[in-house]
């Protein structure tokens, strides 16, 4: 944003020059002032789509009667026609200098007996808040490693459960009641992370410049790891591939 003083100075010295400064302002990225870059990239999974089960949600009538007439499937492993991966949690490696968590919390919801989303963000000391928006009976499971455990019911809609994120890991929340009710959050000590898009797309800003190291982690396929060069005020690029998945079940 341009201070007063300085707007007021370049409207005295007319119209042209507003345009000419404004013009320069903009040219100068924010990152380049900051130290710091940009990592986009994109995650692929090689091979043959392996496509995912199909949910028996008859194993809960009313859970089968908000889907009806849909075919719900364990969305596991999602790719696009060109293999980009849905769903895998990008990261950057390492320490970096303490910043306060975003005073928003993360929203899961329990809809139509699945969570939504699959996978999310968040920082350590963030708030995770899980609702339901089912009329009916979820427990929320966390199956964290370290201190991020906790098992709640929530048996009827509107109901909510805020809970504030105290260690790094992929947090892992499922339901007891609906067992293939599962979601993760990736909680994080930094804001240098990011889930995939649909396409297997991905942006992570703000990241302090020099050479950085990247995990990419998916539920099914496991933990890749990358290095990048972030120079200051340019966009780094990357690309990770997974292997053809094989299900050994």
């Amino acid at each position: 944003m341009i201070r007063p003083a300085v707007l007021a100075r370049a409207l005295a010295a007319g119209a042209a020059a507003v345009i000419a400064a404004a013009s320069l302002h903009l040219s100068v990225p924010v990152a380049a002032q900051a130290g710091t870059g940009t990592i986009k990239g994109r995650v692929t999974l090689a091979g043959k789509d392996p496509g995912n089960p199909v949910i028996r949600m008859n194993m809960d009538p009313m859970c089968a009667k908000m889907n009806a007439g849909k075919r719900v499937v364990d969305e596991a492993i999602m790719t696009s026609r060109d293999g980009g991966l849905l769903d895998a949690f990008v990261k950057v490696d390492g320490s970096f200098p303490a910043s306060k968590p975003p005073a928003t919390p993360v929203v899961i919801d329990q809809r139509s007996c699945v969570y939504v989303p699959r996978v999310v963000g968040a920082r350590v000391g963030q708030v995770l808040r899980i609702k339901n928006s089912d009329n009916l009976l979820h427990n929320v499971h966390a199956l964290g490693a370290k201190a991020d455990q906790f098992n709640v019911g929530q048996p009827i809609a509107g109901m909510q459960y805020d809970f504030t994120l105290k260690d790094e890991e992929m947090l892992h929340l499922k339901c007891d009641v609906h067992r293939w009710m599962t979601t993760w959050v990736g909680v994080v000590n930094h804001p240098y992370f990011a889930v995939t898009a649909a396409d297997g797309s991905f942006t992570i800003a703000g990241v302090p410049a020099g050479r950085q190291s990247v995990s990419v982690w998916h539920e099914k396929l496991g933990t890749l790891k990358q290095t990048v060069d972030v120079k200051p005020g340019a966009t780094a690029t990357l690309a990770i591939t997974y292997p053809e998945f094989h299900d050994k079940r």
